[in-house]
């Protein structure tokens, strides 16, 4: 086989990508590198997710626009990186849509406990009107968002002892995400809670600066906390979806083509993203408890009384978000729940 006939093939296979995608032309793309800082390192379902997006926007684009992505927190914590993207020196990232309450303070309402009870209802949510309509009001923050994917439900880790009852919980000091309502809840049960960013969150485990954290099952495992941690509490407190976001001056440049690659790329790698974060969740529990971690649940009455400790929170955070946005999204629940 001739060279000459390998780079005609290569050619061939790259202009049906692009049309595709509804390219009419590879005029329309230009080569660029978009970079994506992520937090959770190699092998975690964000990342992969990650991966995913980069393979297809390669594919969707002919190979012209090429992502990068950064993970294990090395571009910086959550707020350093948004900062970035605004500034258009880092292109994109993926986070908990929580931290974006502090560009958009309806955005806090998706770090309320205990709003979502199953998969199906985040999902019916964050890709409905109220999800895009929430991404919409980023826009003039200098950020785009272009898809939801999951982080999941988390639950509670320390060092002292194993959870058994709500009050096991008073006492212990609690790294959380930098963020008010978090805070809240954590001095709600009678703990102490201590704001960190992420990449500093295992040295402060591992120092004993703080007794535990709150993660899902997934960055628990990929972080290796079972080093730092001995007892786990499936308590589902709270559920993280993860925005995709671009930076709005990359995003201003780009061709309506170009928008249409990764748009598209974003919204079917999330699709992918679900999947594998669900699929692996009883695996990667099992993991855990192989190296060491005991694990515990809370009793239905105790799931009662954590839900009822935190009630307070939530009514205060409600005004704050507006009555209209906790409305509109409780409204969305009650039709999935009928």
């Amino acid at each position: 086989m001739s060279r000459s006939f390998i780079r005609t093939l290569g050619a061939a296979v790259a202009a049906l990508s692009l049309l595709a995608t509804g390219v009419a032309s590879a005029q329309d793309i230009k080569e660029r590198t978009i970079k994506v800082g992520l937090q959770n390192p190699k092998g975690h379902p964000a990342v992969m997710g990650g991966e995913k997006f980069a393979e297809l926007v390669g594919a969707k684009s002919g190979g012209k626009i090429k992502v990068t992505l950064f993970p294990g927190g090395v571009l910086g914590g959550d707020a350093q990186t948004v900062s970035a993207v605004q500034g258009g020196t880092i292109e994109m990232t993926v986070l908990n849509s929580g931290i974006l309450a502090a560009q958009v303070k309806e955005f806090a309402i998706y770090d309320f406990p205990f709003l979502f009870a199953t998969s199906r209802e985040v999902d019916a949510v964050v890709d409905g009107p109220f999800g895009s309509g929430l991404h919409a009001k980023l826009a003039d923050k200098g950020i785009i968002g272009l898809a939801y994917w999951e982080l999941g439900f988390r639950s509670l880790t320390n060092s002292k002892r194993p959870i058994l009852k709500v009050e096991d919980i008073a006492g212990l000091k609690l790294r959380v995400i930098p963020s008010p309502i978090n805070i809240d809840w954590v001095k709600a049960l009678d703990a102490n809670p201590t704001p960190l960013a992420f990449p500093e969150l295992y040295a402060a485990l591992e120092q004993r600066a703080v007794d535990g954290q709150e993660n899902p099952v997934s960055v628990i495992l990929a972080n290796r906390f079972a080093e730092v941690q001995k007892h786990l509490a499936l308590t589902n407190h709270q559920y993280n979806p993860q925005s995709v976001i671009i930076s709005k001056k990359l995003w201003d440049t780009l061709g309506a083509a170009e928008r249409q690659i990764i748009q598209s790329a974003a919204l079917e790698a999330g699709q992918y993203q679900r999947t594998v974060s669900r699929e692996l969740a009883a695996s990667q529990l099992n993991e855990l408890k192989k190296a060491g971690m005991q694990v515990t649940e809370l009793p239905p009455a105790e799931q009662a009384k954590l839900r009822e400790r935190i009630k307070p929170v939530i009514a205060k955070y409600s005004a704050s978000v507006g009555e209209t946005t906790l409305a509109d999204l409780m409204a969305e629940l009650a039709k999935l729940r009928k």
